[in-house]
């Protein structure tokens, strides 16, 4: 029984998922929690398992986010898919951008270094 626990999402994450949509007054009984929590631990598997199929048939070893929006796709839950590309894609811009701005900065840093080298020489 412990294995099958080991694949389960943590209940208390599944808890405040679940909170955040409810008025704050309204209570969620644990074997409410607990069968969301198996439902969304097995639609992960799900999705997971079609998108390693997948990438087993191409070779690649490493599922990535492209994978996931395909295979939700071939499941059928397009809507979930389009979703999920649309988030993909602005997390990647997002990234994109945070690594020039780290890049600048770094560059910044080392022209200042630079400057005050040469004052000091």
């Amino acid at each position: 029984m412990g294995d099958e626990h080991d694949k389960l999402l943590p209940v208390a994450n599944v808890g405040r998922i679940m909170k955040r949509v409810l008025p704050p007054t309204a209570k969620i009984s644990k074997e409410a929690k607990e069968t969301i929590q198996e439902c969304a631990s097995e639609f992960i598997s799900f999705v997971t398992g079609e998108a390693s199929d997948k990438c087993q048939k191409e070779n690649r070893k490493t599922v990535n986010g492209d994978d996931i929006c395909w295979a939700l796709g071939s499941l059928g839950f397009d809507d979930y898919s389009q979703a999920i590309g649309r988030y993909l894609h602005k997390h990647r811009e997002f990234e994109r951008e945070r690594a020039s701005a780290k890049v600048a900065l770094l560059s910044n840093h080392q022209q200042i270094d630079h400057i005050d080298d040469d004052e000091t020489s």
